[in-house]
């Protein structure tokens, strides 16, 4: 199970780096981020830059405790993603059911319109943490090189996780 854990962990710690790197990238994208909330219009439009920092300091978070090798820094890595993720399903289904074309923000300039593909991604990804977290409070041996195998495997789960939006197109065009 510590392999789920390292895998798990390096997924989301992926998936968290990029969307965070591309919010923080420029003062651009950063405001591109905040429209974003704001055209959701799932809380009030004063309020989208406080949820803007909230939602970078959550995925911050998810990435900090994911990096620390200690099993109650991975199960608090695990229960930041999960909450921070079921938070954005909700704000994003609450779009889907409106019909609004706000585009996905979630790792940079995108003209993708939220949609139920990324309900699913989302449900990925918070499966995978709460996988993770069972992962993480099982004791049990552990080879560092199949550790290093399970990490780089997530890594590139987590990389893929990121261009989900492409691979649903290319999907969808076959």
């Amino acid at each position: 199970m510590q392999y789920v854990d390292v895998a798990s962990r390096l997924l989301l710690l992926t998936v968290f780096a990029l969307a965070l790197g591309s919010k923080v990238s420029s003062r651009g994208a950063w405001n591109e981020f905040v429209r974003s909330i704001r055209t959701m219009a799932v809380i009030d439009n004063t309020k989208a830059p406080a949820a803007a920092v909230a939602t970078a300091v959550a995925e911050a978070g998810v990435i900090v405790l994911a990096v620390i090798p200690l099993r109650w820094a991975g199960s608090l890595s695990f229960v930041l993603a999960a909450g921070l993720l079921g938070c954005l399903t909700v704000a994003v289904v609450m779009v889907v059911r409106r019909g609004a074309a706000v585009p996905c923000r979630c790792f940079g300039a995108s003209t993708t319109p939220l949609g139920v593909e990324h309900v699913v991604r989302n449900g990925i990804l918070i499966a995978i943490a709460l996988l993770g977290l069972g992962a993480s409070l099982v004791n049990g041996s552990f080879e560092p090189g199949f550790g290093v195998v399970a990490g780089v495997f997530g890594a590139v789960l987590g990389v893929l996780m990121s261009r989900w939006d492409d691979l649903v197109s290319l999907l969808r065009t076959s």
